[in-house]
């Protein structure tokens, strides 16, 4: 199939631009995460703000939000299930549909832009046959674009279940998506090994998966600047107040 381009292919798809909730998929959770859910909501002082983190645990094992997921939530945290939905429908990591094997996310925002990173979806959309936030046949790669992944100085960056491809190409991009499609390991240039989108979900609820110190977790360009401060010797400034605002008897500050 022809892909649907960043520019001169009319409207690019959105997240907002996907249908509502599929309320016509019925589902039940099983108890043990019903339970799960409790113990997210117990973390908190406000039990509402963990709905998030709950969320992420309806999608480990729905594989999206779902009505039961929402209904779930909802009665848990005391909330309108109208509430969840609202959430869950402006968030862009919360999915409307069933998400592939491997979540694939491509940032397309000005310095990725600018050093590729459109070439690197329109190229994934060719050699995939999908275009934004579509499923791959075999229900193994979602590709999205991506409105920043937070790492500028790796431009152009991609993805997979938000692990970092630092520096990416187009071929590196298909080499990583062919990849994962056959079954092999693979590593991200900073962080794990890639697990399963569903799994990651987990591990965004609140479970550890016990991968947190695999690999680098920062690269030369972020170090660069420490590095530099070091060798002249700058710090940065003291959180102590000067002579002059130190507190008197009363603890008051002089001006």
């Amino acid at each position: 199939m022809e892909s649907e381009n960043l520019v001169g292919h009319g409207h690019f798809v959105s997240h907002f631009d996907q249908p509502s909730l599929d309320y016509s998929h019925r589902s039940t959770l099983p108890p043990e995460t019903v339970e799960e859910l409790h113990l997210i909501a117990a973390r908190y002082p406000q039990a509402r703000s963990a709905l998030l983190p709950m969320l992420h645990l309806v999608q480990s094992v729905e594989g999206r939000v779902t009505p039961a997921g929402i209904e779930a939530c909802a009665d848990i945290l005391g909330i309108s299930e109208a509430d969840v939905a609202g959430v869950a429908t402006f968030y862009t990591m919360y999915k409307r549909r069933p998400v592939g094997e491997y979540h694939v996310g491509v940032c397309t925002t000005a310095l990725c832009a600018i050093m590729g990173g459109d070439e690197v979806l329109s190229t994934l959309q060719d050699h995939l046959g999908v275009g934004n936030d579509e499923t791959t046949t075999d229900g193994k790669i979602t590709l999205e674009h991506i409105e920043c992944n937070a790492a500028c100085d790796f431009a152009p960056v991609m993805m997979v279940n938000w692990e970092f491809f630092d520096n990416t190409t187009p071929e590196r991009a298909v080499e990583v998506v062919d990849a994962l499609r056959a079954g092999e390991e693979v590593t991200a240039t900073r962080g794990a090994r890639v697990c399963t989108w569903r799994q990651a979900e987990r591990v965004l609820a609140g479970f550890p998966d016990g991968r947190a110190d695999e690999g680098p977790t920062a690269g030369e360009p972020s170090l660069l600047g420490l590095r530099i401060a070091e060798q002249n010797g700058w710090t940065a400034p003291g959180t102590q107040p000067s002579d002059e605002q130190q507190p008197d008897s009363e603890g008051n500050a002089d001006a």
